[in-house]
C-alpha cells in the first residue's frame, strides 16, 4: 500500500509530452531566481490539519517516493546543510514537517514563506496503520489548506516518473492545486543518460519541470522562480 491521495480516475487521454525547449525560458528567465535566505528554522510536525500552523502565509509542499532526495532538496533550496534532516532508512517521514523561511526577494520585498515535507510514499516499512492514516491526511492536506500555492513532485531522474507520482500530479489537476515536477540527482546521470531522460519527460505551463542537484546547485535558481510565482490570497 502506497500513501498517496485516494485515486482518481485515469484521463482516457493524458497531456502528451512536450518539447523540452518548451520549458527552457522558465529556466533561462528565472524572474529574479533564488531569494536571500534571512532565516529558515524548523516549525514542527502535525499528523492531523489542526496541527498546523495558522494559514496567514504562503506555503508550499514537497511531495514523491521514498528515497527520491525530497530532504536534500529542501536543504539545498534553504541554503542549509542539515535543517531537513535526511534518513539512511527510506519513508522516515512520518508526518507533516513544517519548515518557515524568512526570505528577502529579487525585488527587496522581504516575507516568509512556509515549505513542508509530506510523509515518502511507496515504501512499507511503517506500520498499515500509519500507512492507512497518511493517505487521508495527505488528501485532506492537499484540498483543503487555504494557503498552499503549490506543490513539488520530487522525482529521481534515474529512476524517473512512477504510477505513483502520475497518480499525484493527477490528483492536483483535479482539485486544481498547481503543481511542479523537480527532476533531482542530474548529476548522478551521464550527458547521455541525462539527454536521453529529456527526450522522455517535458513538463507543460501548467506543471513545469525544472532538473535540479542538491550537489551541483543546478536548478535552485530556476525552482524558486516557480515558488514565488505565485502568492496566497489569505
Amino acid at each position: 500500500m502506497t500513501t498517496t491521495p485516494s485515486k482518481t480516475p485515469r484521463k482516457k487521454h493524458p497531456p502528451k509530452p512536450i518539447k523540452a525547449a518548451v520549458i527552457a525560458p522558465i529556466a533561462a528567465a528565472k524572474k529574479g531566481g533564488a531569494p536571500n535566505i534571512v532565516d529558515a528554522r524548523f516549525v514542527g510536525g502535525a499528523e492531523q490539519l489542526a496541527d498546523l500552523p495558522a494559514p496567514v502565509h504562503s506555503e508550499v509542499a514537497f511531495g514523491g517516493r521514498s528515497n527520491v532526495g525530497k530532504s536534500s532538496l529542501m536543504n539545498m533550496l534553504l541554503a542549509r546543510k542539515k535543517l531537513v534532516r535526511t534518513s539512511s532508512t527510506p519513508g522516515a517521514t512520518r508526518a507533516l514537517n513544517v519548515f518557515a523561511a524568512d526570505l528577502i526577494r529579487a525585488d527587496g520585498e522581504r516575507g516568509p514563506l512556509g515549505l513542508v515535507d509530506l510523509p515518502g510514499y511507496g515504501f512499507a516499512h511503517r506500520s498499515k496503520h500509519e500507512r492507512a492514516r497518511w493517505g487521508p491526511m495527505i488528501e485532506q492536506y492537499l484540498s483543503m489548506r487555504p494557503n498552499l500555492t503549490r506543490v513539488v513532485v520530487v522525482v529521481d531522474a534515474r529512476r524517473g516518473v512512477r504510477d505513483e507520482d502520475l497518480e499525484l500530479i493527477e490528483y492536483l489537476d483535479h482539485i486544481g492545486r498547481p503543481a511542479a515536477i523537480a527532476m533531482t540527482k542530474v548529476d548522478k546521470l551521464s550527458r547521455a543518460e541525462r539527454a536521453a531522460v529529456q527526450k522522455t519527460y517535458a513538463g507543460t505551463a501548467e506543471v513545469p519541470l525544472i532538473w535540479v542537484s542538491a550537489e551541483t546547485g543546478e536548478g535552485r535558481d530556476a525552482l524558486w522562480s516557480v515558488l514565488l510565482s505565485q502568492r496566497a490570497q489569505v
